[in-house]
Formats: structure tokens, sequence, C-alpha cells
């Protein structure tokens, strides 16, 4: 078939042509959005979930949703080893400056500029490797401690006051929170923490891997009181269908049930590998029924380019002994497992041994504990891959 007419569009954060399964946490944004937007109180959003299960397509989409009711809105992604403050302050200035251009500069506008300019002062921020600047004199004693504990909640009240102040909103969105060390992650949520006691207009909607609730919760014991954490997770069997089927038809085609089977048998129902096998199947038809052999033929070409555009980018930054740690974690199969048994399956008599490179691998996303002592990969079938990748385990 046509493939320029295909409407899948497997690739990160891409939009998918059916998003389906994903009512409830759109419906809490909903709420969270006109709550704020009228002045009451309501938790903020952080999502969680493995790689591939449409958080940036949410966060996206959540994006829009704000707009249209007349939100400004930030929306960045973190990075590892990028500070909170040098990270978030370009993006400030840049709403302040758009606040400022309303009708003239209030004075809270003014003032949330002066509170900004002494962040600044404070951090000494480049981006891009152009320095921020700020035409405007720092507020003395306003967000210049140096402690980001301490200053980000002022800003985040000083700015907030400024969209209060133009009648408007402001939500943030950060992708990848997990990425903050803890103390940012603190301060971040004291910012939130101050912002809803006085009712301020500005949301926090985020999304990281399922360690973010552990972390917020180690960060600050109130998190949980301040954030709703839903989780993100693999489609169902129906809902997988209809992320598929509905698409097709709309575009003039179907696919068999038995292809639709083999499909979620493949993919567990992981939003991006569904995309990633409708596309290449739908390239391959020769007619408009998507069959089961199509899906075979299909198979092998999804399977290498997930290899090597999605598994082996997170491959290639692993150490040697990190490498060996998650082939023993995938010896023994999808799901989690105990620490001590990855241990046993390197040879290694102490499971202390191996904790080095077990904390190496949290933070750089690659696993996490979904319970106490338990180990799992935060990439969806990346057990696959290692087998594939290192065949023999003493590689």
């Amino acid at each position: 078939m046509d493939p320029i007419a295909n409407p899948f569009s497997p690739g990160a954060g891409a939009p998918p042509p059916e998003l389906v399964g994903r009512g409830p946490v759109l419906g809490q944004a909903d709420v969270l959005l006109g709550r704020i937007r009228a002045g009451r109180p309501e938790k903020s959003l952080l999502l969680t979930g493995l790689r591939g299960v449409g958080k940036t397509v949410l966060l996206n989409e959540i994006r829009r949703k704000a707009e249209s009711v007349g939100y400004r809105t930030i929306q960045v992604e973190a990075h590892e080893g990028k500070p909170l403050g040098p990270f978030i302050a370009p993006h400030l200035r840049t709403l302040l400056y758009e606040l400022s251009r309303m009708a003239g500069v209030g004075s809270k506008v003014k003032r949330a500029l002066a509170v900004l300019r002494s962040f600044v002062g404070t951090i000494k921020v480049e981006y891009n490797d152009l320095t921020v600047s700020l035409d405007v004199d720092p507020e003395a004693g306003s967000a210049d401690s140096g402690d980001i504990d301490v200053d980000l909640p002022n800003l985040f009240v000083a700015v907030a006051e400024a969209a209060q102040d133009r009648e408007t909103a402001i939500c943030l969105l950060i992708d990848e929170i997990q990425y903050f060390s803890s103390k940012e992650l603190g301060a971040l949520i004291m910012a939130m923490h101050r912002v809803q006691q006085r009712q301020l207009p500005l949301v926090l909607l985020g999304a990281g891997l399922p360690i973010l609730p552990g972390l917020a919760g180690e960060s600050k014991s109130y998190a949980e009181r301040l954030f709703a954490f839903p989780s993100i997770g693999a489609l169902s069997a129906e809902d997988s269908a209809r992320a598929l089927q509905e698409p097709a038809r709309a575009a003039g085609a179907v696919f068999t049930l038995d292809a639709l089977d083999d499909i979620y048998r493949l993919t567990e129902g992981y939003p991006y590998f569904l995309q990633e096998w409708a596309y290449q199947a739908w390239n391959r038809a020769a007619t408009t029924t998507i069959t089961l052999d199509v899906v075979r033929e299909a198979t092998p070409i999804v399977i290498s380019r997930l290899d090597e555009n999605f598994f082996r980018v997170r491959f290639d930054r692993l150490t040697p002994s990190e490498k060996r740690f998650l082939r023993a974690l995938a010896e023994l199969g999808p799901g989690a497992h105990r620490v001590g048994l990855v241990a046993e399956t390197l040879g290694v008599p102490k499971v202390s041994s191996v904790g080095p490179v077990r904390a190496k691998l949290i933070a750089k996303g690659m696993i996490y504990s979904p319970a106490h002592g338990d180990l799992a990969f935060t990439v969806p079938l990346f057990d696959q891959f290692m087998r594939r990748a290192m065949p023999d385990l003493e590689t």
C-alpha cells in the first residue's frame, strides 16, 4: 500500500493516529486544569511508566488542552546531569516577557522579573552558550540565597502571582523528571507546595519512570498529598486492536483478527511497539487487507529497526560491567527478579558486590525496583534484546 498514506507513526513522542485507553488520565488533567483556573486547589499530576508507553504523547495532549482553556504553557524535557536552575530559568524568562506584553507591564510582572534576575544571579545561568540576561535590577532578599530549597519556592510564587495579576494561569510540563537530583526534586515539590498553599494559578504536569513516586516521597514526605501519580501502562488487547484497526479503516484498510492478535502478542500492548509493527505491516501489505502473513513478514524488519534505533542507543551507553549485569537480569526472563538471583546468575557470591553497578543502572534509567529487593527493566522487551545482543552470558 501507499507508504505516504500510512496512518501509523512510530517515533519518540509522535502522536498516534488514535489515542485510546488514556481517558482516565486525560480526565484527571481536565479536572486539574479546570479547578486551578477557577481558583480551587487540586493535586498536580506526575505520570509514571516504562519507556514507550506514551507519557510524552500524553504531556503533548495535556498541553493542547491547557492552551485551549487559556493557560500559558512551558514544556521541557529534563536531561541527565543538567541542573534544575539553569534548566528552568530561560523558559520562565520567556514566559514573563510574554506576560509583560499583555497591555503593559504590571507591578507583579515587574516584581517576578526582578526575582528571576536575583535567582539567575545566584546560579550564573548559561543556556546554549548564551548567558540569560534580564534588563531589570534584582530584588534583594528574594530568591538570591543560593539555596534552591529557599529560592525556587520564592521564584514560583512570584511567577504565579504575575500570572494571577494578568488573569491567566501557567501549566509547567516536565518530561523525564526523574533526572533531577534529590535536592532539586525536593525544591520543585516545595515550590509547588507553596504555590498550592496560596491557591495560585500554576500547575505541574510531570512524567517519569516508575521510580518517580519513590524519589518524590524520599525527597519530601508530603509529596503524595501534593501530587497524584497516574500509572501509564501497556494497552489492553481490546484497546490495542482499536489503536490499529480504527486508523487503518479510516485510511481504507483493515487488519484481520489473527493479525491483530499476533501484533498484540509481539508487542505486549506497548504503544510504541504497536505503531512500529503496524507501520511496517502497512508498508508490506499487497492489498488493503493486512493479514497474519503480512505481520510475520514485517516482524524481522521491525525487530531489526527496534534493535538499531530504540534498544541499541541505550545499550551503547553502558559499560561492560553494566551490560553483563543486564544480560544476567535478561537471563531470568521477563518481569521483576530478586537482585540476589542476578548476583547468583553472574556468579557473584555477595549481593553487596553488585550494588554499585545496580545503582548506576538505576541512575541511568535502565532498571528500577518495583518492590524492595526486586529489579526490572524500564524498557519493555529489553530482556529479549539483551539476549539477541549478547547471546553468551559470559560475553
